[in-house]
């Protein structure tokens, strides 16, 4: 990159910075800005080419993308990730790769290194990424565009089987969610609380997870998911499923994590149950750099609730994502292209 082009880089980021944040925002992004330089100017050509409306092509010819980091092809991430796609395409006329992933913390590695432009995330793995604690190795560049929907803790088992209880789940195999998954977070978090010990842990996506139940190689299956979860909708269509009770863990679960998990409750007709399930509930965040360009996250803000009809005829998830609520991303710091959107709706950003 020449002098001149960085310089115009660097003027561009800080003025948008500075227009867009002030007080506590703007000193929780400078410390997530810091270091983060990966990408800068592939994201800056590419939010030029947006703001211009002649797509994303760069001076050598060829289309710039945007890449949307996922989760399994079982998931809600991943579904609304393709939606979300597919409106970028069809409104901006650009390349949008959606990849999948095993989810939070692998996005947000991929996020982070400038691989992905976009990550789903929950936000107990995303404070480990700001924070730099394991599985992070230091602080990482990480910034909130906004709020979206809960994550449930979802314990699926047969409708049949004797497990009732978390602690029946002791001796024997289970999946606790995919390596670097925020289910394997979750999970594993829960399982240390608790005091229970599987004889067997397996490490599974949700997809292959409700495969291998339907096999009999597992008793059950952990996922953590908005609802209904697409892989376990299809399996309690073809087989009846029972959820475990998780809510009465909140508590500990809150004192022991700075208040990340809230109680929520599956409905009975989300998968054909007997009963309503009180489980866990973990927010989840649509993430980018913080090098990530401020127009360019404005605009991705801006659609993203533009488009929220079109997100929720996909997954009814997206029915909840509201301005009013999609700036409580704390410990996250907003981006500052997210911020000065939520300012112009006048939404609690002050």
């Amino acid at each position: 990159m020449s002098g001149a082009v960085s310089e115009a880089v660097t003027r561009v980021v800080n003025g948008a910075v500075n227009r867009a944040v002030d007080g506590a925002v703007n000193r929780a992004v400078d410390r997530t800005v810091r270091g983060a330089v990966s990408g800068v100017s592939r994201r800056a050509a590419l939010a030029s080419a947006l703001l211009l409306g002649v797509g994303a092509c760069s001076s050598r010819g060829h289309r710039e993308r945007l890449t949307i980091a996922t989760g399994g092809t079982g998931g809600v991430y991943y579904a609304l990730g393709e939606a979300l796609a597919a409106v970028m395409r069809r409104r901006w006329d650009v390349d949008v790769v959606v990849t999948r992933s095993a989810a939070s913390i692998e996005n947000l590695h991929l996020v982070a290194a400038g691989r992905a432009d976009l990550g789903f995330a929950s936000i107990d793995a995303v404070a480990l990424a700001v924070a730099g604690h394991a599985p992070f190795l230091g602080r990482r560049p990480i910034t909130s565009l906004a709020l979206l929907y809960d994550d449930y803790l979802q314990f699926t088992t047969g409708a049949g089987d004797p497990i009732r209880r978390p602690a029946d789940i002791s001796g024997t195999a289970v999946s606790v969610g995919a390596p670097e998954s925020g289910t394997e977070l979750i999970v594993l978090r829960l399982l240390r609380t608790a005091g229970i010990e599987p004889s067997r842990l397996v490490r599974l996506g949700v997809a292959d997870s409700a495969d291998a139940m339907r096999r009999g190689e597992i008793r059950g299956f952990f996922f953590s998911g908005g609802i209904p979860t697409p892989a376990i909708a299809a399996l309690a269509r073809s087989s009846p499923i029972r959820l475990l009770p998780l809510g009465a863990y909140v508590p500990a679960l809150q004192r022991e994590y700075d208040g990340v998990y809230v109680t929520r409750t599956v409905p009975a007709n989300t998968y054909g149950l007997d009963a309503d399930v009180s489980t866990i509930g973990v927010h989840n965040l649509l993430v980018a750099n913080a090098a990530m360009p401020a127009d360019l996250a404005y605009r991705i803000t801006k659609l993203l609730f533009e488009s929220r009809g079109e997100l929720a005829a996909t997954h009814a998830e997206a029915r909840h994502l509201h301005e009013r609520t999609a700036v409580f991303t704390e410990p996250v710091p907003l981006h500052p292209g997210a911020v000065r959107y939520y300012r112009e709706v006048k939404y609690g950003v002050g």
